[in-house]
């Protein structure tokens, strides 16, 4: 079976419910049959770490959950042990986690970076030690990859499609001329550059000028601290466009201070619930749903088709991304 069809199979037989979970702290916890003993946990059955960004993103507390919820359905097939950091700068917890879990003895390490350069050494030591490594959500960088000579399997969307497609829909309530804004995710993050490439593939398409474009390291309060700058020092701007909905949220709070609500328009990415109701509402037109809740069940099913067959290929697997508007949450 190739990497497609067996994408194509998990997607299909797929039916989570998309969980909206409230900010938390770093966690991990392993999810297995309450029958097991410690002694005898794990007995035959692979040990997956699904190792993730920070869990007070809303975005990752859905992944962490949907992970759970597939566990859960398959306990008799693998263990599951869930991490992440506190915040989307904490990366020398994030390289350590990967250290504890090989040192922990798993079969499988399924992560989300948060940073795209400085994991791949970590990771290296993971395959080197024989454990399989699953790249999903934020790809790892080819450059670096090829240096460190590695290869690992990314599963996950087009970063720079999705965000085209939500800069292409805010485009049509735009004129050309327009003056916009963007709030970028990390530098080094590689989903962080594709979205942003997608915003200004598509406003240039537009003929709108971005005349102010910063990064706020995914976090909600520094998005709402470079929103108001961006709003005070650019009045005219049109709309902002956010690279994840938890930016989107500093972006709509700023507006709603400076008495620019329904004057400034608002689009994010990844779908988070938050984000939902302020589109209902009006105050944000649009975001990109990859699916958090689905992708780390892709990349654990990629790591257990590996641990079943070490030659399965390690292409790469594109999972879906779709446009959310208000119009496609009334259907």
């Amino acid at each position: 079976m190739n990497r497609t069809t067996l994408f194509s199979l998990l997607f299909a037989g797929l039916v989570l419910a998309f969980v909206g979970c409230g900010p938390k702290s770093a966690s991990t916890s392993v999810s297995k049959p309450a029958t097991e003993s410690d002694s005898t946990s794990g007995a035959g059955k692979p040990r997956i770490a699904l190792i993730m960004k920070s869990l007070a993103n809303e975005f990752f507390s859905t992944m962490e959950a949907g992970a759970k919820a597939h566990q859960s359905d398959h306990s008799d097939e693998y263990e599951l042990l869930t991490n992440g950091i506190k915040d989307e700068s904490d990366l020398g917890r994030q390289v350590a986690l990967v250290g504890e879990m090989v040192a922990g003895g798993v079969d499988a390490i399924v992560i989300a970076p948060a940073d795209s350069k400085a994991l791949v050494p970590a990771l290296r030591k993971a395959k080197k030690a024989g454990v399989v490594v699953v790249n999903i959500d934020n790809r790892l960088d080819a450059d670096i990859l090829k240096q460190e000579d590695v290869a690992i399997a990314f599963v996950g969307p087009d970063n720079r499609s999705g965000a085209k497609q939500v800069g292409d829909f805010l485009a049509k309530s735009l004129f050309k001329g327009d003056k916009v804004a963007v709030l970028e995710g990390k530098a080094t993050a590689f989903n962080g550059v594709e979205r942003r490439l997608g915003f200004e593939a598509a406003m240039k398409e537009a003929g709108v000028e971005i005349v102010s474009s910063q990064s706020a390291d995914w976090e909600t309060n520094k998005a709402n601290a470079i929103a108001a700058s961006m709003i005070s020092e650019f009045p005219e701007i049109k709309a902002i466009l956010a690279a994840n909905d938890s930016m989107a949220l500093g972006a709509v709070a700023a507006i709603k201070a400076a008495g620019r609500t329904g004057e400034i328009q608002v689009v994010g990415f990844d779908n988070i619930g938050a984000v939902g109701q302020l589109i209902v509402d009006g105050k944000v037109l649009a975001t990109a749903d990859q699916h958090g809740d689905q992708l780390a069940v892709f990349g654990i099913e990629t790591a257990l088709a590996i641990l079943k067959d070490p030659a399965a290929s390690t292409d790469d697997v594109q999972t879906p991304v779709d446009l959310v508007t208000a119009e496609t949450l009334a259907r």
